[in-house]
């Protein structure tokens, strides 16, 4: 596809009142598909994010205090292709200055606490009020209004509060938390769904709408998929580590050299494991012969295979199973080689990080992982400085002067 190919979502304007991360990781896939995505924060720096190390600064990457001239890596990575405006919304000017703004956007994207945009006078209601087209999406942890008020909704939290963590861990050992921050990432892919959603529907009625999308809400949705209350009842434990008993033999087992992660979810794939391993008495024994009785004995199983694929290198258990037998097998990789992948590197997925005025830096972040025939995607422009779009927002979009700009500039409120 040619660089030149039209973006998807062109000629959208968001208005980023987000911070941490699952905001800001909804409108970085705005504005890697194509929407101008206009992140607004104090004039001070109000995204919590910014404090975040490690930090990049003339020491160069650094995990130690945040320094004069220092930006967060969080920053470089979250706030890629989009402007960054400062606004003191507390000011009443700052306020006005704002819902001008919501005036011209077609999309609100906001993860603020409870109460927070009814108090500043910038909720749905009041947008709506003068732009009845705008998609308002909400991003909050338990809903609002939360019904534990009382708590601040992170995301070890959320995993804690939405049964994911009880599903995470070894059968005899503590509930887990994901490795990654998923209920942060998985509430703005649905967010990102609604406002979607509700943009196809403007254009039939014209009219925008509130999309509310929880953090609890999106990683509880998942629980039931995995049908965990029947097998608690029938006596299966919640946690059953880096095995997945109901498809035995279905896991990550150790090698000579690393580990490997087999799937042989089907009676046919299990087959082949056994023959593969030598045993293919096992096929006829009624404890292992089919899925059933496998999930009930899938810790015979399951210790039969780690003995043998300990005496294997992680190349040879491959070969064994996936090469010669079809066997889904795959080597377990570390975060590093994935990262160096050049594959990855190839198509975006991971891209290196750039600073606004250093370069390319030795580090990297996530792109987007969407590939469109008519289009292109991609977060091609590193993130500005805080309010390095002022002047063009500020003059050219709403057309104050000089002089106004000043004003405002010198009242605090840009």
């Amino acid at each position: 596809m040619s660089p030149e190919a039209p973006r998807p979502l062109a000629g959208l304007r968001v208005l980023d009142l987000t911070v941490a991360l699952a905001g800001p990781y909804g409108t970085l896939l705005l504005a890697g598909l194509g929407a101008e995505v206009i992140k607004i924060e104090a004039p001070q720096g109000s995204d919590m994010a910014r404090f975040n190390p490690p930090f990049y600064g003339r020491d160069g990457i650094h995990v130690g205090k945040m320094q004069e001239g220092d930006i967060s890596l969080t920053i470089l990575a979250r706030s890629r292709a989009k402007r960054s405006i400062s606004l003191d919304l507390k000011a009443e000017r700052g306020r006005d200055l704002f819902l001008r703004l919501a005036e011209t956007a077609d999309i609100i994207v906001e993860n603020m606490s409870d109460g927070t945009m009814e108090r500043l006078g910038i909720d749905y209601a009041r947008v709506a009020a003068v732009n009845p087209r705008i998609v308002y999406c909400s991003i909050t942890g338990m809903g609002r209004p939360s019904p534990m008020p009382g708590v601040k909704a992170m995301d070890i939290t959320i995993q804690a509060l939405s049964g994911v963590m009880d599903t995470t861990g070894q059968p005899d050992g503590p509930p887990l938390r994901f490795g990654l921050p998923i209920a942060d990432l998985l509430a703005p892919l649905y967010g990102i769904i609604g406002i979607q959603a509700a943009l196809r529907q403007r254009e039939a009625t014209g009219v925008g709408q509130h999309v509310e999308i929880s953090m609890l809400d999106a990683l509880a949705s998942l629980l039931p998929f995995e049908h965990v209350d029947v097998f608690q009842s029938h006596g299966f434990p919640p946690r059953t580590g880096s095995h997945h008993t109901r498809l035995t033999p279905f896991g990550v087992f150790p090698t000579a050299d690393g580990h490997v992660s087999i799937a042989a979810a089907t009676d046919a794939w299990a087959e082949r494991v056994f023959e593969a391993m030598g045993r293919r008495e096992l096929i006829e024994d009624p404890r292992f012969a089919t899925r059933g009785p496998r999930a009930v004995n899938a810790d015979a199983v399951n210790a039969m295979i780690e003995a043998w694929t300990r005496t294997l290198t992680t190349a040879q258990v491959i070969d064994a199973l996936a090469t010669q037998r079809g066997v889904p097998t795959a080597a377990v990789r570390t975060a590093a080689e994935v990262i160096a992948d050049p594959h990855l590197r190839a198509t975006g997925a991971i891209q290196p990080l750039v600073h606004p005025d250093a370069g390319e830096i030795a580090a990297v972040g996530g792109g987007i992982p969407i590939r469109m025939s008519g289009s292109t995607v991609g977060l091609d422009r590193p993130a500005p400085k805080l309010g390095a779009d002022n002047a063009g927002i500020y003059g050219d979009l709403l057309g104050l002067d000089d002089a106004e700009i000043a004003s405002l500039k010198a009242a605090g409120v840009i």
